[in-house]
C-alpha cells in the first residue's frame, strides 16, 4: 500500500519565535482530503555527558507547557545554518560547564504526528570542566547521577521527558559496550 499523502495547500496560521503552526491540507492514499495541523521546528541537538566512571551529568529546570519542572539531558535547538554537532557541543558548554569528544548516536522525530522537529543526540565522553554559561532565560542546575539512580527514576515516574529517557537507555547500553557505535 502507498501511504504517501500528498500536500495540497499549506497555510500559515501563526509565526512563532522558535516554531511556526501551519494548517495543511493533503490529498490521502484514497483520493480523499484531509486536514493536518503541522508545527514547524528547526530541529535540536541533545547531548549526553558520560563521565569515566559512569555517571551522568542533567540539568533540572522549570518547563512551562508542562508546567512542572523536569530533569533533562542538556539539549538546545539548533541556529540557522548550525551543525547539530556544533549544537551539541555548544549546548554542552552552556549548561554544564563541559567539552568533550562529542560522537552522533541516532537522529530521531520528537513528534512525528504534528511536528518536523528532528532531534540530534551525541554522547559526550572524555569531558573536561569549565563554567557553565547558561542563557539569559535559561534558569537550570547541573547534577550528577548513576545511570541505576536514572534508570530508577525513570520507572518511578521521575524523568518523564522522553528525550532524556533516550538519553539514559543510550547511555546505559554504551557503559555496558553494547551500543553498537565505535567511539574512538
Amino acid at each position: 500500500m502507498d501511504y504517501f499523502e500528498k500536500k495540497v495547500s499549506d497555510d500559515l496560521v501563526a509565526k512563532g519565535g522558535i516554531i511556526d503552526y501551519h494548517k495543511v491540507t493533503v490529498e490521502l492514499p484514497n483520493g480523499r482530503l484531509a486536514k493536518r495541523d503541522v508545527i514547524v521546528h528547526p530541529g535540536a541537538s541533545v547531548v549526553i555527558p558520560v563521565t569515566e566512571d559512569g555517571y551522568i551529568y542533567l540539568v533540572r529546570q522549570y518547563r512551562t507547557p508542562a508546567e512542572t519542572e523536569t530533569i533533562e539531558i542538556p539539549a538546545g535547538k539548533l541556529d540557522p545554518g548550525e551543525d547539530p554537532k556544533e549544537c551539541a557541543e555548544r549546548e554542552l558548554s552552556e549548561e554544564t560547564g563541559f567539552s568533550g569528544r562529542i560522537t552522533h548516536i541516532t537522529s530521531f522525530y520528537s513528534t512525528p504526528g504534528f511536528s518536523n522537529e528532528v532531534l540530534h543526540m551525541y554522547l559526550a565522553t572524555n569531558l573536561k570542566a569549565h563554567d557553565s554559561h547558561p542563557d539569559e532565560d535559561e534558569f537550570i542546575s547541573t547534577e550528577k547521577y548513576s545511570v541505576e539512580e536514572l534508570l530508577k527514576m525513570i520507572t518511578d515516574g521521575k524523568i518523564i521527558d522522553g528525550k532524556t529517557i533516550i538519553g539514559i537507555l543510550m547511555a546505559d547500553r554504551y557503559l555496558k559496550g553494547t551500543l553498537g557505535i565505535d567511539f574512538y
